[in-house]
């Protein structure tokens, strides 16, 4: 099929050669033999003989012959065939047609139409873009995005801490929100090495809505509330977060944009702006919902550290963070390890 198409652009680079040798006259159309293609509604390739011997050659070439003569050299590394070239008068060149194999997939690009064909399958297919933009992407940007996830922690045998203890998390609720100012350098086709910082809140709703995260004398304590209906308990924290990640691009490595998968990791260094715990409840008597908030930042770590991972498919990224150090400073609560799931928008 390869050799089906490069006939293709052969003939259309004949017709331009001709094309620009017949615009002194029209006599010098006089007494030459054409041979017309037509294709689609307006498509036409028009091949011009000097003479009848000239036809007759062109009739017994074959296929291999022709794509022999044009003394054609592939690039190993990519698998393209650049087929016609425009020098400019200050050396460079500009791509007209270009061809890459690979296997049994053909794409073949005219200058703004691309024509692909696969022949991985038991029946061939053939798909013809027009008017393709091709923007080049820069090497260096910037973007902002927004984390939105879920939290919870791992324990010190690294289990999610049961409904027995009373720190133990609700995922609903427990919600991470993140902003985030990026940068992305890219090194090679599909592979960039992005970094950033933003602003990370964590909330850690409890399971156990009756227990109370008090301040202690010198450590943080979980109090169960008997003479209130307790209707929400959590620990919220904020943090300042720098984080730096390499990432792979599939789908740029194969020049099929966003449509391929996208992996990154790194790590990331945050410091805790903010810390408190809330408790939401009702007076056994009745009332309204009343809010009992306590600073209990003293016992929690400043410094967080980890590694952030990220997949993506298309325009969907999701992400996960694990904090390698523990939430509560040493001796001063439960050693809990903080990690996230959540979504990129």
């Amino acid at each position: 099929m390869k050799k089906y198409l490069l006939l293709f652009c052969l003939m259309a680079l004949v017709q331009t050669a001709f094309a620009y040798n017949s615009l002194p006259s029209n006599d010098h159309l006089i007494n030459k033999d054409s041979v017309i293609v037509e294709f689609g509604k307006s498509g036409k390739v028009v091949i011009i003989v000097e003479n009848k011997e000239d036809f007759e050659r062109l009739k017994s070439m074959d296929i291999n012959e022709i794509i022999r003569s044009l003394g054609l050299e592939e690039d190993e590394e990519t698998g393209e065939l650049t087929i016609v070239e425009i020098r400019k008068k200050d050396g460079s060149t500009k791509e007209v047609v270009k061809v890459r194999e690979d296997g049994l997939e053909t794409e073949v690009q005219i200058g703004g139409m691309r024509v692909y064909v696969d022949e991985t399958g038991a029946n061939t297919k053939v798909k013809i873009e027009t008017n393709r933009s091709k923007k080049e992407e820069p090497a260096f940007r910037t973007f902002f995005n927004v984390d939105l996830g879920v939290n919870n922690y791992l324990d010190a045998d690294g289990q999610f801490p049961t409904s027995d203890n009373p720190y133990a998390v609700k995922g609903w609720g427990s919600w991470n929100v993140g902003l985030n100012w990026m940068a992305a350098q890219r090194i090679s086709k599909g592979f960039y090495w992005n970094f950033g910082v933003g602003f990370q809140f964590y909330n850690f709703k409890f399971e156990n809505r009756d227990f109370q995260a008090v301040r202690g004398d010198d450590m943080i304590e979980f109090t169960q509330r008997t003479d209130v209906d307790g209707f929400k308990s959590k620990i919220s924290a904020s943090y300042l977060t720098a984080m730096t990640m390499l990432e792979l691009d599939f789908g740029k490595m194969n020049d099929n944009g966003r449509r391929g998968l996208r992996i990154a990791a790194g790590p990331y260094v945050g410091y805790r702006l903010g810390g408190q715990s809330k408790f939401v409840y009702r007076e056994l008597g009745g009332s309204g919902r009343k809010k009992d908030k306590q600073n209990t930042g003293l016992y929690l770590n400043n410094l967080r550290y980890g590694v952030r991972g990220e997949i993506g498919v298309g325009r969907f990224t999701f992400f996960s963070t694990y904090d390698l150090n523990n939430l509560f400073q040493d001796g001063k609560g439960p050693e809990l390890n903080p990690i996230t799931f959540g979504i990129v928008f």
